[in-house]
């Protein structure tokens, strides 16, 4: 199995995990546990092979991406009661399965050969779609846009690590390395420190 297949595998398999967590707040069916994890497992890399033209789409040409994500769904099915807080197993999870991600779509783009603006864009989009898709979906506050935390600016940042680090003689794989762990180390000091970007305050017009 190549790195980049190693990526994908496990951002589908941890963000099938936080999809069908969701779909257990929402109280969902079977059925229903199953659509939102694959909706979030393959929703972002979708999105991104298709802005890529990548063909087949991955989890098309490697059907067994969406048994993963529906074993994850019959998994939490069954034992997210057990679970204390799942919200915080949610965050957490979605920490790290957008880091990999991150790094996923960063790779595929590089292996393309795409231009640093493009390898960046991939990466936050395969990073951020899924997730945004399940919350959407499942009528949640999307983390990509919670007040007060970093989300996207993580992924842009991973893969901008990456690109750079590429640019300076670091391998594909070490460089990818590198990526998901800025971007995971950044949303994890947000969720644990209160790390955030300055916001926009409405002020009222001067007189």
């Amino acid at each position: 199995m190549s790195g980049l297949a190693l990526l994908d595998y496990t951002s589908v398999l941890i963000f099938a995990l936080t999809g069908a967590l969701v779909a257990s707040r929402a109280q969902l069916d079977l059925v229903g546990f199953a659509f939102i994890a694959c909706l979030t497992a393959v929703g972002g890399g979708t999105v991104r092979d298709l802005l890529l033209d990548r063909h087949p789409v991955f989890w098309v040409g490697q059907p067994d991406y969406i048994l993963i994500a529906c074993g994850a769904a019959i998994l939490v099915f069954f034992t997210a009661h057990l679970m204390e807080s799942r919200y915080n197993w949610l965050i957490w999870l979605d920490s790290f399965a957008l880091s990999i991600a991150v790094a996923a779509g960063t790779g595929a783009a590089m292996s393309l050969g795409q231009s640093g603006i493009i390898i960046v864009l991939m990466g936050v989009t395969t990073g951020c779609l899924g997730g945004l898709m399940r919350d959407v979906v499942c009528n949640e506050v999307p983390l990509v846009l919670k007040q007060g935390q970093l989300y996207v600016s993580c992924a842009f940042a991973g893969a901008l690590t990456a690109v750079l680090a590429t640019q300076i003689g670091l391998g594909g794989l070490p460089a990818l390395a590198l990526c998901a762990l800025v971007c995971w180390a950044l949303r994890a000091g947000s969720l644990l420190f209160g790390w955030q970007l300055p916001v926009y305050k409405s002020r009222p017009p001067r007189q």
